[in-house]
Parts: C-alpha cells; sequence; structure tokens
C-alpha cells in the first residue's frame, strides 16, 4: 500500500519517515515540501544511507493517483487547504495539524488563521484511536488530535466517561519537550533559553484548550471548562500530563484502576501502572505507548491522573499510523512494535 508524505522537514514528518521505513504494508511512495529537489538526507544527515528520496512539489493530483493514503504534516492554516485539495479524488486523508480538529468559530478564535472549510471539518473523524476505533475504520478523512490533548483524554477519558469524578473544576497540568515547538526558530527553544529552565506558556491560552472540551463533553455533555497550562521542559521529546478533578463519591484507587484496566484491556500502546506507580517520560521515548498512573485521595476526595506520552509518537506520527493502520484493515500495532528507548 502506498503512502505519502506533505510536510516532510518536520519534525512529525521526519517521525513518520521513521515509521514507515519499516513498516510491514506501507511503502513510502513520495515525500514533499516546499524544499523540492533536495535529498531528503541533506535535511536530515541520520537518513544517509537509508533512504535516498529527494523531496518533491505538492501536486495532489499526482499524488492521489500514485498513493492510497496521505499523511499531512505541515502547519496549522496550511494542512486544512491541502486537505481540501486531495478532497473527491479517492485518496484518505490523515492530517496532524489542528485545522480540522474544532469548529471554525473555535479555531478562528484560538488559532487565529482562516479556518479550513466546514464541510470538510464536519466529515474529518477525530482520531484519539483508542477512543474512536469504528469510526476511523469507514473514515476517508482523520484529524490526528493534538499532542497534549492525547496525552489529557486518554488520562482522564475513563473517569470522566464514567462520572467518577466532577465535571467542574477539571484541571490539567501539562509538560511539553522542546520538539513540540517544531523546527523553528524561537527564543524561548533556544538551547541557552531553555537549558536547565521550566517555563510556563500561552496561561489560559492554549490552542489546545477546545479540543480537550470538546472531547471531554463527548462522554459527559455537562463538563465545565477546564484549567489547562502548558509548560516548557528542557528535554527533546516527551509529556508528563498530570490531571486532578474531585471525585462524585469516596473511591479507592484499587477501584479506579480496576476500571482503568477493564476500559483500557484490548487496547495495546495503553499501559495502566500499578498502584503507587507513575510513569516518566523516559519509559515512553520512541514509542508508541500511553502509561497511566492513577490515586485517589481520600484526604482530598481528589483523582490526580498521570498519563506520559512521547509527543513525536503517541502524540503525533505513531498515532497517524496508528489510525492509517484502522483505515486501511490492518493490525492496529502494525509498524508501531517500538520498544521505548533507555535511558
Amino acid at each position: 500500500m502506498n503512502v505519502s508524505i506533505i510536510g516532510t522537514t518536520g519534525y512529525g514528518g521526519a517521525e513518520l519517515l521513521r515509521i514507515l521505513q519499516h513498516h510491514p504494508e506501507f511503502n513510502v511512495k513520495s515525500i514533499h515540501s516546499t524544499k523540492e529537489d533536495l535529498p531528503i538526507w541533506k535535511e536530515y544527515p541520520h537518513l544517509y544511507g537509508i533512504m535516498d528520496k529527494d523531496l518533491q512539489k505538492v501536486d495532489p493530483d499526482q499524488i492521489a493517483e500514485q498513493s492510497d493514503i496521505v499523511f499531512l504534516a505541515t502547519p496549522s492554516g496550511i494542512s486544512g487547504k491541502l486537505a481540501k485539495d486531495f478532497s473527491g479524488k479517492g485518496i484518505k486523508v490523515i492530517d496532524l495539524s489542528g485545522d480540522l480538529r474544532i469548529p471554525a468559530k473555535d479555531y478562528i478564535e484560538w488559532y487565529k488563521h482562516e479556518p479550513a472549510d466546514e464541510d470538510l471539518v464536519g466529515r474529518a473523524v477525530y482520531g484519539l484511536s483508542e477512543w474512536h476505533h469504528d469510526e476511523i475504520v469507514s473514515a476517508e478523512l482523520i484529524s490526528n488530535p493534538g499532542c497534549y490533548p492525547t496525552s489529557a483524554l486518554l488520562g482522564l477519558a475513563p473517569a470522566v466517561k464514567e462520572n467518577l469524578v466532577n465535571t467542574t473544576g477539571i484541571v490539567v497540568d501539562a509538560k511539553s519537550g522542546i520538539s513540540g515547538a517544531g523546527r523553528s526558530l524561537s527564543r524561548t527553544s533556544s538551547y541557552a533559553e531553555a537549558n536547565e529552565n521550566l517555563r510556563v506558556y500561552k496561561v489560559n491560552q492554549h490552542q489546545h484548550t477546545p479540543e480537550i472540551e470538546q472531547e471531554l463533553k463527548k462522554w459527559n455533555p455537562v463538563v465545565e471548562p477546564i484549567t489547562f497550562t502548558t509548560h516548557l521542559l528542557p528535554i527533546t521529546r516527551g509529556i508528563m500530563t498530570t490531571s486532578y478533578a474531585q471525585l462524585t463519591k469516596e473511591y479507592t484507587t484499587a477501584q479506579i484502576l480496576e476500571l482503568y484496566k477493564s476500559v483500557y484491556e484490548k487496547h495495546p500502546f495503553i499501559r495502566i501502572l500499578p498502584e503507587n506507580t507513575f510513569p516518566s517520560v523516559k519509559e515512553v521515548a520512541g514509542s508508541n505507548y500511553c502509561d497511566i498512573g492513577v490515586h485517589a485521595d481520600s484526604r482530598t476526595g481528589r483523582l490526580t491522573v498521570v498519563s506520559v506520552i512521547d509527543n513525536l509518537m503517541k502524540g503525533a506520527a505513531g498515532q497517524a499510523v496508528q489510525n492509517a493502520n484502522i483505515m486501511s484493515g490492518l493490525d492496529e500495532s502494525a509498524g508501531l512494535g517500538f520498544v521505548p528507548l533507555y535511558p
């Protein structure tokens, strides 16, 4: 099965190449960027002698003719336009940007870009693999979730859906490695600024806020606005999300763990940790796993959920390939059996 990647020079595109290079069913037919005719190894030297493809210009008709799936690893504001160009051409589209995740009104407010075509957004299936599997199977257009929402939603979903927690006052405190900011240069992501530092950013203004709230409301329509705070960690990759919510009644940690294990028992990339054990980002680096630890505090009546992912894998390229597998009728873990890098 042939696939193409647009936006190959970003970190998400590079991670797609790493995954797909050894995928048992997908063949990378073409890679695309504005830097056309450039050998990919000149952009990413680690690919020298491994991949000899040149970057090509974006030609939707040609791509649709030669490939079954196209991954859009382009920035928000660009992907939505490309997705429309592929509409009706008989090729499946997986968009890694935020362009198709939320309605136009919210998109304008939070992303500050011109929104994608409203009909296109309405047809896109939200690709949170573990929770929208049946919709993804028959989808032609996938909106891949954001990195922060993936971590937060996988951690909160069972508790919110089963009414274990109050629908008001949910707090999501999240921290990401620098690769989450992409390859573009900025002062805050430079080595001198980020090294040995911890910085909060976009306080109560992060564009992933409405995406998280939208999905929580699907599981429980009365969920109120959340408090979502993001921080930049001085590490390359990884997200740790700590979520807090008031329990609706007294539960033990063991009871909540039993629920989480039951909900995720058939999902190969979710690892629910034993009681009094909590995950760290190093334990999922380079993999498609999401590790989750929970604790019910009898003193405060509050639930704490800690979830970790690799932002470039489960938070982007890994989940995109997982969705491509599901769309194609393959084992959803095909090509994604990476053991986490350690140390």
